[in-house]
């Protein structure tokens, strides 16, 4: 199947209804497989690849064009649009480039409003970035010229139809048996649990796999900039999106705004799906106001570095002396958890560090598991997370869930080689 084929077939269809007027979906397809029917008479064609060439054809009118068959494979995670002629994918953590591209850059321009306009978003000139999502909760994130040089940039993550559990994670070898449990433990205890890591390092996957050990009794307000979590096992559930300016410049809703309107709302708990600035302040805040077994994540290279970024985030929001900001991260945050993509391109977690408090002006940290390498294996790396054997140092919380013994030394178990966590 040949784009120049698509092309043709695509206006053959055009000629033969009225593009101009209101074309049912129905109608639209049954043009498409008669043109597609036509075209196969007397040529060796099987009935899977026609099928296929009907849905290529329709597509190019209703659906994602080009990108329809990518959205479609289960194994693509990742799709990303540089200009109209070059499409990279990713698979299982590798990029390829794929030697299909759009028409021209006003079909790309077309395909990006119809995508943002069905979540009530617009990008222009004016406003040429935009986060927005498809239909089966895709997240996408367009970047429009002057600001993008080669043309439209428009970047899809993909998400899978079911949220991978922590069996699952274990089982892919992201996290040993062990350190689930503990954080099972730690959410179901109300430790408030912020996952910081590097783009595509699997934040959200973790923070979906960690809200199904929050009580379903409990009420859970969620934020973000575009909705991504897929949280199914709470039914008092409060989802809420961030809203872009409009063109005149008003009705901007922030992550701030949703935040304060959140604690009007009797949550349990507040999950917002990532700080990266102002918000860092009000989501610290909200930790510290009873709000215990939070969670959020945010971008940083390690456990402590995360703590740094909080800093300069928090700093941002307010005039406030650093020792408060430190304070406020050291009795709002109690345990970070830290994943990493290594360069074998599997995702692992490799830091499990409970915030302890303050120490010499800082926000102190002890690691109650790390990430161990202990060799490499046909280009994998072999190694896993492992106990540091120090225990949980904040035990209200542990003591007020009444789940026992604390755990961190008494727990027992080496390390665990895995094969890693890939995409897909």
């Amino acid at each position: 199947m040949t784009e120049q084929l698509v092309l043709a077939l695509k206006e053959a269809v055009r000629q033969r209804i009225d593009m101009n007027g209101s074309i049912s979906d129905e109608r639209l397809r049954q043009a498409s497989e008669q043109v597609v029917f036509e075209w196969c008479a007397g040529k060796q064609v099987t009935a899977s690849d026609k099928a296929a060439l009907v849905r290529r054809v329709f597509h190019s009118f209703r659906g994602l064009d080009v990108l329809q068959p990518l959205v479609d494979d289960p194994e693509v995670t990742e799709i990303m649009i540089n200009g109209h002629q070059h499409i990279f994918v990713e698979r299982k953590g590798r990029l390829t480039r794929w030697p299909t591209a759009f028409e021209s850059e006003e079909r790309l321009h077309d395909m990006i409003q119809a995508i943002v306009a069905s979540v009530n978003r617009t990008v222009n000139e004016s406003n040429p970035i935009v986060d927005a999502r498809l239909k089966d909760g895709s997240r996408v994130n367009v970047v429009l010229p002057p600001v993008a040089l080669c043309g439209p940039s428009l970047t899809i993550r993909k998400f899978p139809n079911q949220p991978l559990d922590i069996e699952s994670l274990i089982r892919l070898g992201a996290l040993p048996a062990e350190a689930a449990v503990l954080l099972q433990q730690l959410v179901t205890a109300k430790y408030n649990v912020f996952v910081s890591g590097g783009t595509g390092s699997g934040k959200t996957t973790l923070l979906n796999a960690m809200s199904r050990f929050i009580p379903s009794d409990e009420r859970v307000v969620t934020i973000e900039d575009s909705a991504e979590l897929q949280i199914r096992t709470i039914p008092n559930l409060v989802p809420l999106e961030t809203r872009n300016a409009t063109t005149e410049g008003k009705g901007e809703i922030s992550i701030r705004e949703l935040i304060r309107a959140s604690l009007r709302m009797r949550p349990n708990r507040i999950i917002v799906g990532e700080v990266r600035g102002a918000e860092a302040l009000d989501m610290l805040q909200a930790m510290n106001t009873g709000h215990d077994g939070s969670m959020s994540t945010g971008h940083a290279n390690s456990a402590r570095d995360m703590v740094s970024r909080l800093e300069t985030m928090a700093l941002s929001a307010a005039a406030l002396p650093l020792p408060v900001i430190r304070q406020q991260i050291a009795s709002g945050i109690d345990i970070i958890v830290h994943l990493a993509r290594l360069r074998d391109r599997t995702r692992r977690m490799t830091e499990i560090c409970e915030v302890v408090g303050m120490k010499d002006g800082e926000v102190e940290l002890s690691p109650l598991y790390q990430f161990v390498e202990r060799g490499e294996r046909d280009g994998i790396i072999i190694g896993g997370l492992e106990p540091t054997g120090r225990t949980l140092q904040r035990d209200h919380k542990w003591r007020m869930s009444g789940m026992g013994p604390l755990p961190g030394s008494s727990v027992q178990g080496g390390a665990e080689e895995s094969s890693g966590i890939h995409h897909g």
